[in-house]
């Protein structure tokens, strides 16, 4: 299958958005549960975060396979993004094309936008989340523990932080 990674057009916000909303939906990865999570709103309105970052989606044979957010240094969706950091956000791909690369070209994608602006690169994930965790490592991120976080106050729930580091001088 020939993968192509391209910006989002308005007319994959609505397909994009139900795969990615659903994708966290059906993995269990939603604290709130079901589609009346404020999260899985928020998952679906891919026209309110291409406002601010690069929606990137993968797409074969005109369909829309999945997509991801990249935030730019100091842009306004980054949860985690320091000075010289790009951040990868809201990852997913389709339940039919999972295994066939499509995470992985959609990582790439962010890795070459972020080292083409001498950036570092961090996303956040659920610590159940270990396929992602292995393509992460795979494509060299490395596990940043002090910069864990709770992203809801006075709950447990921790997001686990990895780094990507393309600078040179940081190397």
């Amino acid at each position: 299958m020939d993968i192509l990674i391209r910006p989002a057009e308005p007319t994959d916000y609505e397909p994009l958005g139900e795969i990615t909303a659903h994708a966290y939906l059906d993995d269990g990865l939603l604290a709130f549960g079901g589609e009346d999570d404020w999260y899985f709103q928020e998952l679906k309105n891919v026209a309110k975060r291409a406002d601010t970052a690069e929606v990137l989606v993968a797409a074969a044979d005109d369909r829309i396979l999945g997509g991801v957010t990249y935030v730019p240094s100091g842009g306004p969706l980054a949860e985690l993004a320091g000075p010289a950091e790009a951040e990868i956000r809201m990852l997913a791909v389709s339940h039919e094309a999972r295994g066939r690369g499509v995470g992985q070209a959609l990582v790439q994608a962010c890795i070459d936008r972020a080292a083409a602006t001498g950036h570092d690169l961090v996303l956040c994930t659920q610590p159940t989340m270990h396929t992602a965790h292995r393509l992460y490592e795979r494509l060299g991120f490395t596990r940043a523990p002090e910069r864990d976080w709770k992203p809801i106050p006075g709950d447990d729930f921790t997001l686990l932080t990895y780094k990507l580091t393309l600078s040179t001088s940081r190397r």
